[in-house]
């Protein structure tokens, strides 16, 4: 077995390759940029940007003056140099066109050939200078770090793959754009660019290589990590072979990468050479080291201008590849006398690559940054206009689409009645909606047992009008009766009207209340035979729950196979998996709302360079895989509600789900007429208290007026009879012309006489009833008492004057309303309308006999609407 070599390629550190920067001449971009500020914008926006011109101007000028010698603070000024550029370039159009920013030339010379240089009226030379100059930063970066420790190599192995991501960004978004007209220099052209990302990954795979050896990685392994060092400097001698290359660039790089070639791909035969001896596999070993042997004896004719360390180690890996060969040659011809191929028939080694280029693009992103920000150009918001209307193309469609899939799913298991009949089977089902709330709200109003207590309600209302009725007629007749009386008694003397042709419209309104509650009785009575004739009808509607009357889905009483349990179970779980998608669509659809709510183009759109539609393209990519689940969430919902289908149409069958339909639809029908014959009852009660409510209060207002008219009569009378008693005595009177009674005769209830003068109430006072057709009379001068107080309160007199039609005036107060009979309608029922308490002096007076009712007719449509 052969031993592991003591030297090797990576026995002693090699040496590495780090660029120099660019140089560049001294530009001033202040002055230029602010007076396009200044003249295209306005000259308060120049102030507003002042410390962004300033920065931008100091940057320039650190970039000038490597004024930090440190490395990483080298690296951070050029990038945030860059992503100024960048705001810079969408923002201040730099040309010699005399509109454009035309006062700016840059100049940068060539890093490999620093005579040579490139001047030019834009921006992109200056961009890619910069990108070249961070490539040359970081190579320098990683050539500074220690590789001669584990941690040291690992981080050089870093700054190199950032150096390859900055000559990649170069290569890929700069050099064309500066190399057009052919003034750039070789050194930023695209095929240099692609040369030193390669170097640079070949560096970067160089140290992982190390590391490898150092942590006693297998031969095979190093083997495949060698083998793609080989290959990455392989690719970068191609580049340095043709032009516009191979003139630029000295003969000492050439040698450099091309000794570099050959000694890794030696070194990965050497490693694969040892696995193969370990397999015993000796023919190909002996043809993997000739042909170790043969590559680096080619590569050692052209070293001039080489490394020493190179050389040096060239020649350790070609004596460890002699020894095993001469070994493994000795073991053959010994023991295994096997074939050895030709090295041109062996398949190429396996390669395994452990680096690539650092992604620059979120490194120089400028879309951060808030220089310059106030200055949008008008082409960037048409073009944010136009990415909007794209991006909300997509979320209508994509809601479209959730949206269809929620109907589909919601029809499907309706026309199914699912969950309803699995719910059904539990014990778990419930009425539709609006036929549950229907019935809630028909409990909730006491239901058809809380029809009775309303029926009292109204027989209640109804004794207290008949009540209030009666007394009225009652009061109306006693005062007649007394009329009559002293008409016999005083014969023609008494001059009065009588009460009969005053009290007409009060009478025809009383019979016409008696007529009206006649009706209502009747039409009371049918409501309670409605009551008593649908009671039983109508008790389905008091079963709580109301789920409680519904028939129920029963298992079959007879089954051949026990599978009952299994068909719901796989049915229960395909419901469940198509509740899972529903909430999934609504999540998709709210993810992308928050993407549209967070995508935010604008600050990209004014560092883009490139074309607009290549920006769209790629941001509106990243709605591509909400769109693709919402599809496919599409796609196994259909596939579910197949699944579902099937299985319902098992389930229905077993359980014959049919007849239960039946059966519960006409329970549906028998709720919906009890709750309409429930209602149309409920219409007619409260129809009915409305009628009883307004006509007992009409007829509290005629009881009031009533009383009223009692009470004047009752005054007039005293008064008629003090006349006629001093007219039978003889006695004179004083001032009959002025219509009013000497102070001689103190009025009825007054403790002290009255002033003789006339005294006249100011306000124009109105009869309290017109009796048709009745002959003017002497007035009467009286004061009013008040109602309930007659003998201690005296009112304040007023007068009529003697010209009236009218022999009666209102009075200014009202009397008390005499006691009244009857209990309440039902507890609680609210007293105004009976029991009235006592009407207080001062009190509103009531309308006059004369004056309709102020409320409507005392009958109401329906049950109480007149026949």
């Amino acid at each position: 077995m052969a031993a592991t070599p003591s030297s090797s390629a990576a026995g002693a550190t090699n040496i590495m390759l780090a660029i120099f920067e660019k140089k560049t001449n001294s530009v001033d971009l202040y002055r230029p940029l602010r007076n396009y500020i200044a003249f295209n914008y306005s000259e308060r926006e120049a102030q507003n940007l002042e410390d962004d011109l300033q920065t931008l101007k100091q940057q320039r000028a650190d970039i000038e003056r490597h004024s930090d010698p440190s490395l990483p603070s080298r690296r951070d000024l050029l990038q945030s140099y860059f992503r100024a550029l960048c705001l810079v370039e969408t923002r201040f159009p730099i040309s010699p066109d005399p509109a454009h920013v035309n006062a700016l030339t840059f100049v940068w010379f060539d890093a490999f050939k620093p005579k040579q240089k490139s001047s030019q009226q834009n921006i992109h030379l200056e961009k890619a200078s910069v990108l070249f100059n961070l490539g040359a930063v970081y190579s320098q970066i990683g050539l500074s770090y220690d590789r001669n420790t584990v941690d040291g190599r690992r981080q050089a192995s870093h700054a190199f793959i950032a150096a390859a991501g900055a000559f990649a960004y170069l290569r890929d978004n700069a050099s064309m754009k500066a190399s057009i007209g052919g003034s750039a220099t070789v050194d930023i052209s695209g095929e240099c660019a692609g040369m030193l990302e390669k170097l640079m990954l070949a560096q970067a795979q160089e140290c992982v290589f190390e590391n490898s050896i150092a942590k006693g990685s297998t031969p095979g392994v190093c083997s495949k990590i060698s083998r793609q060092v080989g290959l990455y400097y392989e690719e970068a001698l191609a580049a340095l072979n043709v032009a516009p290359l191979n003139t630029h660039f000295d003969k000492s790089w050439i040698a450099h990468v091309q000794l570099k070639s050959a000694l890794f791909y030696a070194e990965a035969c050497f490693r694969y050479g040892l696995e193969l001896h370990e397999k015993e596999e000796i023919a190909e070993e002996i043809a993997r080291l000739r042909s170790a042997i043969n590559v680096l004896t080619e590569a050692k004719k052209n070293s001039k201008g080489a490394a020493a360390q190179i050389l040096d180690a060239i020649g350790k890996l070609e004596a460890n590849i002699n020894r095993n060969l001469e070994r493994a040659v000795k073991e053959n011809d010994r023991v295994y006398l096997m074939r050895v191929p030709s090295p041109s028939s062996l398949p190429p080694l396996a390669a395994f690559s452990m680096v690539k280029p650092m992604a620059m693009s979120e490194v120089l992103d400028a879309s951060k940054e808030k220089m310059f920000a106030s200055l949008v150009p008008d082409s960037s918001t048409k073009a944010l206009s136009r990415y909007t209307e794209m991006v909300d193309d997509i979320i209508r469609m994509q809601a479209e689409k959730l949206q269809q899939a929620s109907e589909l799913t919601r029809v499907r298991l309706k026309e199914m009645e699912l969950p309803d009949s699995i719910l059904a089977l539990e014990g778990n089902f419930t009425l539709p909606t609006s036929l549950k709330e229907d019935v809630e709200a028909v409990q909730i109003s006491g239901g058809p047992a809380g029809l009775e207590a309303e029926l009292q309600q109204l027989r209640d209302l109804r004794r207290v009008n008949q009540e209030l009725l009666v007394q009225t007629e009652e009061l109306l007749q006693k005062e007649a009766r007394e009329d009559s009386q002293f008409r016999s008694q005083f014969g023609t003397k008494w001059t009065r009207p009588q009460s009969s042709t005053l009290t007409k419209n009060l009478q025809d309104r009383l019979n016409r209340f008696a007529g009206n509650l006649k009706q209502a009785a009747e039409s009371d009575g049918r409501i309670e035979r409605s009551v008593r004739e649908n009671s039983a009808f109508m008790s389905i509607l008091d079963a709580r729950p109301i789920e409680s009357a519904l028939p129920t889905l029963a298992r079959p009483i007879m089954s051949l196979d026990q599978n009952e349990d299994a068909i719901v179970g796989s049915l229960k779980q395909s419901l469940r998996q198509l509740e899972t998608l529903g909430a999934q669509r609504a999540g998709l659809e709210d993810m992308l709302k928050e993407m549209k709510r967070k995508d935010d183009i604008l600050p990209k759109l004014m560092t883009s360079t490139g074309s607009h539609e290549d920006l769209f393209k790629k941001e509106i990519a990243k709605y591509d895989h909400i769109c693709e689940e919402i599809a496919q969430n599409i796609e196994a919902q259909e596939q579910l509600l197949m699944q579902i289908q099937a299985q319902n149409d098992e389930f229905s069958a077993l359980f014959n789900l049919e007849d239960y339909k039946a059966s519960r639809e006409k329970c549906y029908k028998q709720i919906e007429a009890a709750i309409a014959k429930f209602r149309e009852i409920k219409d007619n009660i409260n129809e009915g208290l409305k009628f009883y409510v307004t006509l007992q209060d009409a007829i509290t207002n005629v009881k009031q007026q009533s009383n009223d008219f009692v009470m004047t009569r009752n005054i007039q009378c005293r008064e008629m009879i003090e006349d006629v008693q001093r007219q039978v005595a003889g006695l004179s009177f004083q001032d009959k012309n002025s219509g009013a009674f000497s102070s001689s005769y103190p009025p009825v209830g007054s403790q002290n006489q009255r002033p003789s003068t006339q005294q006249t109430d100011p306000r124009p006072q109105t009869p309290y009833y017109q009796p048709p057709e009745q002959p003017p009379v002497s007035s009467y001068r009286h004061p009013p008492p008040s109602y309930g107080s007659v003998a201690h309160q005296p009112p304040p007199p007023y007068h009529i004057p003697p010209t009236s039609a009218a022999p009666y005036q209102p009075h200014q107060v009202h009397q008390q309303a005499p006691a009244e009979y009857g209990q309440p309608a039902y507890p609680g029922w609210r007293g105004p309308y009976y029991n009235a308490p006592a009407q207080q002096p001062g009190s509103v007076p009531r309308p006059p006999y004369t004056v309709p009712s102020p409320y409507p007719p005392p009958h109401q449509g329906g049950y109480y609407k007149q026949q």
